[in-house]
């Protein structure tokens, strides 16, 4: 593998992360639970904490990724109706960007394309290339 390639692979793992991980965050954006430190807090599952990717590019060439959590996690939300409500009928509701979560998911989409793309070409290249000296 050339080291062209080696670096569309690496964006490419990382746009399949950023996929997975705003996917993830979608699935879950409705998941509230109780607020931190409510008196019943702890009959409740707590609610989903969305994450973020960072991407950094590496010493040798290419990208690699890094997942964490979004701070804050929750935004809190009027549901008086809930059962894990406070006294006040607030909830924790997961910090979830519906937009940006769209914006994540196209940038991996079209990130792991233009990567594909240069694997593809580098593997015609390199045919080429052996076509020749034969």
């Amino acid at each position: 593998m050339s080291i062209a390639s080696s670096i569309a692979m690496s964006g490419m793992n990382v746009a399949s992360l950023r996929l997975q991980v705003s996917a993830r965050n979608v699935a879950n954006s409705r998941s509230d639970g109780p607020l931190p430190g409510s008196a019943n807090a702890g009959n409740f599952p707590a609610a989903y904490v969305p994450r973020r990717v960072d991407q950094v590019d590496s010493a040798g060439g290419g990208t690699s990724a890094t997942v964490s959590k979004v701070s804050p996690g929750y935004v809190s939300v009027f549901d008086p109706a809930a059962a894990y409500a406070d006294g006040h009928g607030m909830v924790a509701s997961p910090n979830v960007d519906l937009a940006d979560e769209i914006v994540q998911q196209l940038l991996a989409r079209f990130t792991f394309a233009a990567n594909a793309q240069v694997v593809r070409t580098d593997a015609q290249m390199s045919k080429t290339l052996l076509d020749i000296l034969a």
